[in-house]
């Protein structure tokens, strides 16, 4: 096994199958699967080294599927006990309807960036959007933008599983990574809102049906904010406490290395405890566990074809490619993660595609683990947004759009991933 090499071609058509497979509506688990299998044949293995090539690769992603799986515990509060609306709320609230598409903007990267999922955090917004919308009078298309761009902002610096698989990618800590992608969603966030304030006139308008229909949850059980933030606050401040005595150089911070692993569901536990949830914990954690199921299924599949495509000499063929045109080897990092999550439709599979099948390209090229890390990352935010993902489909659904409409925001979309992987590379591919 560890001398095999599987031809690019095979692994092309492998990851080809997949793609079609899973526009084909056939669950993306099962197409990741098949296309593996597939590829690894056409590539010249034997059936008794295809199995080994899936369960090497699924066996690559396993320290993801963990830190995913302790993730939901934070997840689960957050969703559950309405600590998420909390926070949309109170930033669309204190903004109000003059920056509307700051609030919007602003309030979906910060319910991403605190451990919700981005279609949850588009989801939990969109009512909000679509109220203020009508009453502002901004398009759909406009909304949708701010809800998407903020969430790919907020996605940079989040315990979600795209940033854990990025870190467990390139053997680093979770906040070295959420640190890393700071600067890129700043600017992720400017062209956010600059992009959708320009067409926030163009294409269809809310309509009065519309509006009216977003059903008023009932908020009498959600905490106040001052309690829905600890969750997340435990969270971003034990994540920080190592990297940030690194910096200071002071040495009893420095000394504070505790795994996402165990900070996730810690600081889940201490939020419930302070929004006085402490009977939910079950409940929660049940709940952040089904969420998390899909992404983890999602996860093993994409492992599979991670371990095709690391198996054969398509990374090679790519470099080849790169030195000959005279392109910087830095490069291979953000068009990486961007080829991955386009394939895919998802930057969570992207990332992990693209770290398990050119990670080790990327690094033998000169670049640093953690600029590896943040490049590959922001690249899986640009073209992530596609039709056989279901980002696309939830989030259309969540604003009432067509395909066509839905269709009309990708590039936009393109537009807001594409600067913060251009800013990270220029920040960590050749400033840094």
């Amino acid at each position: 096994m560890d001398g095999l090499t599987i031809s690019w071609i095979g692994a092309l058509a492998g990851l080809a199958l997949a793609i079609i497979l899973i526009l084909r509506k056939l669950n993306p688990v099962y197409a990741l699967f098949l296309g593996a299998i597939a590829g690894a044949l056409l590539g010249g293995a034997t059936l008794n080294e295809t199995i080994q090539v899936l369960t090497s690769g699924t066996q690559s992603v396993m320290g993801t599927v963990l830190r995913v799986l302790a993730a939901g515990v934070l997840a689960g509060v957050m969703m559950e006990s309405g600590a998420a609306e909390t926070i949309a709320k109170a930033i669309v609230k204190k903004f109000g309807g003059g920056k509307a598409i700051l609030a919007l903007a602003l309030a979906t990267m910060i319910i991403t960036a605190v451990g919700v999922f981005i279609p949850v955090a588009v989801l939990i917004v969109a009512p909000i959007a679509l109220s203020v919308g009508h009453k502002m009078g901004l398009s759909k298309i406009a909304l949708l933008l701010a809800l998407s761009g903020g969430g790919k902002a907020g996605n940079l610096i989040s315990p979600n599983p795209n940033t854990i698989a990025a870190a467990n990618g390139f053997n680093l800590d979770l906040s070295q990574v959420m640190m890393a992608g700071f600067v890129p969603a700043v600017f992720g966030l400017a062209v956010t809102v600059l992009v959708a304030s320009l067409i926030k006139r163009k294409g269809v308008l809310v309509s009065e049906a519309e509006a009216a229909n977003q059903n008023e949850a009932d908020e009498s059980n959600y905490p106040p904010l001052k309690t829905a933030i600890v969750a997340p606050l435990v969270a971003v401040v034990l994540l920080m406490l190592n990297p940030v005595g690194a910096i200071l150089g002071i040495e009893l911070l420095e000394s504070f290395k505790v795994d996402a692993m165990f900070i996730l569901p810690i600081a889940g536990i201490v939020g419930m405890l302070a929004m006085g949830k402490a009977s939910k914990i079950l409940d929660y954690s049940a709940s952040g566990l089904n969420k998390m199921t899909a992404t983890v299924l999602l996860l093993l599949g994409a492992g599979g074809i991670a371990g095709l495509i690391s198996k054969s000499d398509l990374s090679t063929q790519i470099v080849g490619i790169i030195e000959a045109s005279g392109v910087s080897g830095t490069l291979l990092a953000p068009i990486a993660g961007i080829l991955m999550g386009a394939a895919t439709a998802s930057t969570s599979t992207g990332v992990i595609l693209a770290t398990g099948s050119f990670g080790e390209a990327i690094l033998d090229m000169g670049t640093a683990p953690l600029a590896a890390a943040a490049m590959v990352h922001a690249g899986a935010t640009v073209i992530d947004a596609l039709p056989q993902g279901n980002y696309f489909h939830v989030t259309a659904g969540s604003m009432y759009m067509t395909i066509k409409q839905r269709m009309g925001l990708v590039p936009y979309e393109v537009l807001v991933g594409g600067t913060m992987t251009v800013v990270s590379t220029v920040l960590y591919g050749f400033l840094l």
